[in-house]
């Protein structure tokens, strides 16, 4: 299994305990995620010490954009040309938690959407009570996009008309998630993919730990319940995805 966007700078274990256990339970490749300049250093990193196992995506979260964080592109694209550096993100728009403007938020999205376009490489977005700015942030961009941690049902229309992968984390297994699960449902099964989002959003199973990469299972069986799918088909189904999403 492929886990496409945890933190593990951001676990309170050393992230070889983490990966050893995830390689336990069956998640063989992680996809770690750096959300400004220092996460990223640390997320490339990890990747290094991780015999294979973990790649990394690199960028400045929307959170940071009214901050110095925001003015370190340069620093970001250099970074990005590390050969583990898979996607540029995670990026977006967050009008939930609003710790930088809506106008700092999309200059930030914005640059990092061209940086990935110059570098030809996914972008991972974050989009939080924000479906009708990011879809028009994305309008145009020509590569993979990866919506992390999909909660926005009013994005789907324009992520399956617009071929985008949606990726699923934890949330998706809580009993007040129906909607999360009926959009679960109607992905195109070669654009669903799977996450944790460690260490937040553990699954219901174990809701109220740290979460961590060896916690997918819980998050991939629920996805294979909901679409009626076989567990094993889904898997490697989920694992093709990743390896086309960020070109593996």
């Amino acid at each position: 299994m492929t886990d496409t966007h945890a933190h593990l700078d951001a676990c309170d274990e050393p992230a070889a305990a983490i990966v050893e256990r995830a390689r336990a339970a069956g998640v063989d490749r992680i996809v770690t995620v750096g959300t400004g300049i220092e996460s990223c250093r640390a997320a490339l990193r990890i990747a290094e010490a991780s015999d294979g196992v973990v790649v990394a995506a690199l960028g400045i979260d929307p959170h940071q954009a009214g901050s110095p964080e925001a003015e370190r592109l340069d620093e970001l694209r250099d970074l990005l040309a590390h050969p583990l550096a898979v996607a540029v993100g995670e990026t977006g728009l967050d009008n939930h938690h609003r710790f930088a403007s809506p106008v700092e938020q999309r200059r930030l999205f914005a640059a990092q959407l061209e940086l990935a376009e110059e570098l030809g490489k996914p972008i991972v977005v974050h989009s939080r009570d924000a479906a009708p700015e990011t879809a028009t942030a994305l309008d145009g961009f020509t590569q993979a996009v990866i919506l992390h941690c999909f909660s926005s049902p009013a994005l789907l229309s324009d992520a399956l008309d617009r071929g985008y992968y949606v990726s699923f984390a934890g949330n998706v297994t809580y009993p007040k998630a129906e909607e999360l699960r009926e959009a679960a449902a109607a992905v195109p099964a070669e654009r669903l993919l799977a996450e944790t989002d460690s260490p937040y959003l553990a699954p219901q199973a174990v809701r109220g730990r740290r979460n961590e990469p060896a916690n997918l299972v819980h998050t991939v069986a629920e996805l294979a319940r909901v679409r009626g799918d076989a567990p094993e088909a889904l898997t490697a189904r989920l694992d093709a995805n990743a390896v086309a999403a960020f070109a593996l």
